[in-house]
């Protein structure tokens, strides 16, 4: 009796260690999804809409844990981690992605797109592929891009309407020598900053103003401490969504295909959002007290004009046989609309 007893203890312990290694083998996939803006900002809801796509088409298998608030670090920051494979998933700026991969500078020209069907035919073709492509080598993949949407330049100094305006205000820009360069040119005091710091800096007058589009500056309740708005429009800002190439490698054929579907569902939904929002954002400004002005075709013309040397400085370091190949596309799609 008691050589049974210990048999079904002995049979107990091996089912229940069963048990504990099938409930280990049906544990979903937990994705940290970094990103920098508040949970319901644009940002905060395609990165929801993310979550809903994996966690359906996986069945479960999948979770992503969205982290916003740059709550995991800045882009910079979160770039790092997913190159060396300590966090899964993050969207960010393609500017901070420059001093990782020199081709990214491309997006960040001034006056390079002018409307969202130029961004989105340059980004979502074989140039926006080919550049996304060059991540690989560096430790991540890039998944889709999302925007971001056109910059325009917030400040506590004077309403910015001539390019001398721009003389002496003391401006944050993204960690980024093209931002750098460009803002110095104009005449700016160029302050590079992480994201993260960006309120707090305005609050405490450390900086005057800063460049970001309608959405980001409603999101992120920069007309608190921001008085004048000026539609420059000057760049077209993407965003990118990376996951860590250790962590992609690691994945199955049918586990990237989930990402990738949810991916592009996810820059379908935030690319309408985005542009949505930015169309009553600003409006909201107004109402929220910013004195917003729009820089002329003239002045927008003498800023574009006394950036050709950054310009070249582009062309120069993306290569110029990429730089001549977005010319070219932008030139047949200028001429198809004709």
């Amino acid at each position: 009796m008691t050589r049974l007893k210990t048999l079904i203890a002995a049979l107990g312990v091996a089912f229940a260690a069963h048990g504990a290694a099938l409930a280990q083998d049906i544990k979903p996939r937990l994705i940290r999804f970094g990103y920098g803006l508040q949970e319901q900002s644009n940002q905060g809801r395609a990165v929801r809409l993310f979550a809903e796509e994996v966690e359906k088409a996986s069945g479960g298998k999948m979770k992503i844990r969205g982290i916003g608030a740059a709550a995991l670090g800045s882009d910079v920051q979160m770039q790092q981690a997913l190159i060396g494979g300590a966090q899964e998933m993050m969207v960010g700026s393609t500017a901070t992605l420059v001093g990782i991969t020199k081709e990214m500078a491309i997006w960040d020209t001034p006056f390079l797109v002018n409307n969202a069907k130029e961004a989105d035919a340059l980004l979502d073709g074989p140039i926006g592929e080919k550049v996304k492509a060059r991540l690989d080598e560096k430790g991540l993949v890039g998944l889709v891009y999302w925007e971001n949407g056109f910059r325009n330049l917030t400040n506590n100094k004077r309403a910015v309407a001539r390019l001398e305006d721009l003389d002496g205000i003391k401006l944050r820009v993204m960690q980024n020598n093209v931002f750098l360069e460009s803002f110095k040119t104009l005449g700016a005091n160029a302050v590079p900053m992480p994201f993260s710091e960006l309120f707090t800096a305005l609050e405490t007058k450390t900086v005057d103003g800063q460049e970001n589009p309608y959405n980001t500056i409603l999101s992120s309740k920069f007309y608190e401490v921001q008085k004048y708005l000026t539609v420059t429009n000057h760049v077209y800002s993407p965003w990118i969504v990376l996951v860590s190439k250790k962590y992609w490698d690691g994945l199955s054929a049918a586990e990237k295909k989930v990402l990738m579907d949810a991916a592009r569902k996810s820059r379908d939904f935030e690319r309408k959002d985005t542009r949505e929002e930015a169309a009553k954002a600003l409006a909201e400004l107004k109402a929220k007290g910013m004195q917003v002005n729009e820089l002329s075709p003239a002045e927008a013309a003498r800023m574009r004009d006394r950036l050709t040397r950054v310009n070249a400085g582009i062309a120069a370091n993306v290569g110029m046989d990429l730089w001549n190949e977005v010319q070219a596309e932008l030139t047949k799609l200028r001429a198809a609309k004709r």
